[in-house]
């Protein structure tokens, strides 16, 4: 039996009078993450209280001011220079600790932006802090037809947090990203941390891909669970849909031929060890020893080399 209807959210199904995307603990069985997104005309400007939650502003396309005031009435502002779109390469983010408030407004022209969000459990110091793009690092991961961009803006190491743990991953047509599928539904130290995962998708046509009237840009995501905790979804995702997956194998993300695929992914769970540690599913583990001998695809880096 199909979970598509819990768990898988189609542009406009998960919206409000603020936000085109707003996922959070609203939702049945989900607690620990949460994500907004919404496309400003230039000027305007959209709010986060403060609360128990740390942030990530994540500008989509255009740029956008960051304004955050503290727990204890500290203003910090950032002006986050952005990007034409997700497929045009990494961006420079905001992060903003717990207990403090966000307003976000586009700047220079109209813009959308993407606020990941996870509760957090203590105030970091210092509360707000500038990622510049120069900083983030990015992954060309995997090979062959399983290779991906990944860039770790809000990742252990890169940003320092309480318990979020955000990233971007963009992958060519054609190509099988979140490959092999994997896990990480369990606390066993040192092995697999219990993390619940949002993943925010945007589709386009490749470079150089003709246009096609009445084309519309998809990807596939798939979630499947274990005999003690089933789950089931297969789901073809467009841009702005949303897949939650609260546990289980998840993989792959599927770039249809002619069509690139983009993914933001926000984690966090309930343990005190902010870490990516996963699991593969064993009975496809092995592709992983198949990348060694193939290259990794040559339309990677989306965006040019940095």
């Amino acid at each position: 039996m199909s979970d598509n209807e819990r768990w898988v959210r189609p542009l406009g199904s998960a919206s409000t009078t603020e936000w085109s995307v707003a996922v959070d603990d609203g939702v049945d069985g989900w607690s620990h993450t949460r994500l907004y997104a919404v496309g400003l005309a230039a000027g305007e400007t959209r709010t986060i209280a403060p609360g128990e939650w740390e942030h990530v502003v994540v500008p989509l396309s255009g740029s956008v001011s960051v304004t955050a005031v503290d727990a204890d009435g500290g203003a910090h502002e950032a002006r986050l220079a952005g990007r034409a779109s997700v497929f045009s390469g990494p961006t420079d983010v905001a992060y903003a600790g717990r207990d403090c408030a966000l307003t976000v407004t586009a700047e220079g022209g109209p813009a959308s932006v993407a606020v990941c969000g996870a509760r957090a459990a203590e105030r970091h110091t210092p509360p707000f802090r500038h990622v510049d793009v120069a900083d983030v690092p990015v992954e060309l991961r995997g090979a062959g037809v399983a290779s991906r961009e990944v860039r770790n803006f809000g990742t252990p190491g890169v940003l320092d947090a309480d318990s979020i743990i955000a990233c971007e991953v963009v992958t060519p047509g054609g190509n099988w990203s979140s490959y092999p599928p994997h896990k990480h539904d369990e606390d066993r130290p040192g092995v697999e941390t219990e993390l619940e995962e949002i993943y925010y998708f945007e589709v386009a046509p490749s470079a150089g891909a003709p246009e096609a009237a009445g084309a519309s840009p998809v990807g596939y995501q798939r979630v499947y669970g274990t005999d003690e905790r089933p789950i089931d979804v297969l789901a073809e995702v467009r841009t702005g849909d949303v897949v939650l997956v609260p546990h289980g194998w998840h993989g792959p993300a599927m770039a249809a031929p002619g069509y690139d695929l983009y993914y933001l992914n926000v984690m966090a769970g309930p343990g005190t060890e902010r870490a990516w540690l996963i699991c593969d599913d064993p009975a496809h583990g092995w592709v992983r020893d198949t990348w060694s001998d193939q290259p990794v695809d040559p339309r990677l880096p989306l965006g040019g080399a940095r």
